[in-house]
């Protein structure tokens, strides 16, 4: 498959997954962030897409992340960690992407603690798959790849 025209999906995961393997491996798993990437990189040459796996600990700059996809067109896959669960900052750039919007978690929130149960992004994502592990975000590269843009909500 020859990669898509048009700019790389980005794989934007936000605060503490740069921790995975240290950060509580029961929950997360115990792979490091790097075998993440390396993951969805050979995910990505698969399926024939080019990606840009990018992480941060500081929501501004996930914020400007998201602003230069939705000037873009890119499609994101976004695993905004605690953000998604109360960010309405990282809710309204979310809401800006014009391309496919999936939002990945590699737990199952809505088996946790009560506060991880509703993500204020899910509204705007095209689509969100969670409780898979590293395979949320590969079949979140998968549907990216997919999916056409998605309207608005207003």
């Amino acid at each position: 498959m020859t990669p898509p025209a048009g700019p790389p999906v980005l794989v934007l995961s936000g605060v503490n997954l740069g921790r995975l393997g240290r950060r509580d491996p029961l929950i997360y798993g115990d792979g490091t962030y790097e075998e993440l990437v390396a993951a969805c990189e050979a995910e990505a040459k698969e399926i024939g897409i080019v990606i840009d796996a990018r992480q941060t600990d500081d929501e501004a700059t996930m914020i400007g992340w998201l602003h230069e996809a939705a000037d873009s067109g890119a499609a994101v896959v976004l695993n905004a960690g605690a953000w998604s669960h109360y960010s309405y900052a990282l809710r309204d750039a979310a809401a800006q992407v014009t391309g496919p919007l999936i939002e990945v978690h590699l737990s199952q929130t809505a088996a946790r603690e009560p506060f991880r149960h509703h993500s204020v992004l899910s509204a705007v994502a095209t689509g969100t798959i969670t409780g898979l592990g590293t395979d949320s975000y590969r079949l979140g590269l998968r549907a990216a790849a997919r999916y056409r843009p998605r309207p608005i909500p207003v």
